[in-house]
């Protein structure tokens, strides 16, 4: 990859390429678990932007620049009363929309509070997250997928902070072939202990673990085709061996979706759908939205499964760069591939943050099993383009309130090689039928395999010259 395009990816920060594109698309802020304190004001930084997010009284939320428009005093630490953050300097106080209501300090007769404002940004709350639209001008709807679509009880949310760029959070997600070794277990766990864990139950309608699929069939065949909110990943694994006579395959679909997101299969019923937003160029949360189609979340047991492993409030990982993420050599060499334990987030973390703060992708060398990172570095590179020629990229959804969940319906089961995509409609449609909630949500299912009616496998451009050359289309 040359290093302007690797920069023009990475950078998000305001008035950079990268950054007036990502913000075309809402972007999660806060957990709304955050918000529920005695004092609901909580910093954020995002996209490069310091700001301050709190709750009113009378239960407003507003997003607003963290410095006041005084002195610049730090309004996080501000006096949260009178339908607004007063700032502790001198008592001005502004509202959530930005708005200055008061400058106490200033003659009565005083008009300034009239010609003062502060950068504010328009938020609303979906199951478990607080959402700001960056962007200029009015904001879209949030795009019609099952996590924001599913009733709260159905879903669970939860976040997590990395300790580099954004994009390499986001390209571990989609990249089929490293579970086989980053995430190896050398012995497989009981499955009907799985709830709520990635990797550790039986893959859908077997008792076949799926520990002992990844850790045995490490050659998986990938494709993926482009869909209207991104794109589609297939993993084929062919089983074969141990007295399998390789007439069924391991299928495993999954999702990226514009512009920093994946949608996974947690379990046969849960789905995962996890975004990667930047606090700024070195650093960005990872915001996971869990949806259960059959019944509704033990939020508890996720949580407590969760909160363990980071310390609050920044939601930071108790194992990290500055203690070797508590690395163990004696696990490495006889239970764990990685040697951190069985927390799989913890795995990701160590390799994207591994790779350095902003990696330098002019020296990689890609393979095979990188196909859809190079698709989805194309995509997102033409998508910078066009917004900076003032247009609008193909997978910004402007969805409006009547359009049906697109899903994306991911999938983790074993079927009849050959018949991945017969497998997989018929699969999804008796998993979606048993749904209390998504039975009536036809749109998902009629769209096919790929998303898109005719979607068209992408090639494997992994080795070209230039995978980049979006003028080869």
């Amino acid at each position: 990859m040359r290093a302007e395009d690797n920069q023009k990816l990475t950078e998000t920060g305001p008035g950079t390429p990268g950054g007036d594109w990502m913000r075309l698309y809402w972007q999660p802020v806060a957990l709304s678990e955050e918000l529920e304190t005695e004092r609901p004001v909580v910093p954020v930084r995002v996209l490069g932007e310091d700001l301050v997010l709190f709750r009113n009284d009378d239960g407003t939320t507003g997003l607003i620049d963290r410095r006041c428009a005084h002195r610049g005093a730090d309004l996080s630490l501000g006096r949260l009363e009178d339908g607004g953050l007063r700032c502790y300097f001198h008592g001005w106080l502004f509202d959530g929309g930005g708005s200055c209501l008061d400058t106490p300090a200033e003659p009565e007769d005083s008009r300034l509070r009239s010609k003062v404002r502060i950068r504010s940004y328009p938020v609303r709350e979906c199951n478990g997250i607080v959402w700001a639209y960056l962007g200029d001008g009015t904001p879209p709807n949030l795009p019609s997928l099952d996590c924001f679509i599913a009733p709260e009880e159905y879903t669970f949310a939860f976040k997590g902070y990395l300790d580099c760029n954004w994009l390499q959070a986001l390209e571990v997600g989609i990249d089929p072939a490293h579970a086989s070794y980053l995430h190896r277990f050398e012995e497989d766990e009981d499955t009907g202990d799985s709830y709520g864990k990635q990797f550790r139950g039986a893959s859908l309608g077997t008792d076949l673990p799926m520990t002992k699929i990844l850790r045995e069939y490490g050659r998986p065949e990938i494709l993926n085709a482009r869909t209207e909110y991104g794109q589609r990943i297939v993993a084929l694994r062919k089983l074969d061996k141990e007295g399998l006579d390789g007439s069924s395959t391991h299928v495993r679909i999954t999702h990226q979706v514009f512009p920093h997101g994946i949608t996974i299969p947690l379990s046969g019923a849960m789905a995962i759908t996890q975004w990667h937003v930047p606090i700024d160029d070195v650093s960005c949360y990872w915001y996971a939205m869990f949806t259960s189609l059959d019944e509704p979340v033990d939020k508890s047991t996720m949580r407590a499964q969760r909160i363990e492993g980071i310390t609050l409030p920044g939601y930071k990982p108790v194992r990290n760069r500055a203690n070797s993420y508590q690395f163990d050599y004696q696990e490495q060499r006889t239970q764990t591939y990685t040697g951190l334990g069985r927390d799989i987030n913890v795995h990701d973390q160590m390799a994207v943050e591994g790779q350095g703060y902003i990696y330098d992708r002019s020296r990689e060398t890609l393979s095979r099993s990188d196909r859809a990172i190079v698709t989805y570095r194309r995509m997102a590179l033409q998508a910078i383009d066009t917004v900076a020629d003032g247009g609008s990229p193909e997978t910004l959804l402007m969805d409006t309130a009547d359009v049906e969940s697109r899903g994306p319906i991911p999938l983790d089961g074993i079927g009849p090689t050959g018949e991945w995509e017969q497998y997989w409609a018929g699969s999804i449609a008796d998993l979606r039928k048993a749904s209390p909630w998504a039975s009536g949500l036809q749109e998902a299912l009629v769209t096919g395999p790929a998303g898109v009616p005719g979607a068209e496998v992408e090639p494997d451009r992994s080795q070209s010259a230039d995978a980049y050359d979006r003028a080869a289309g």
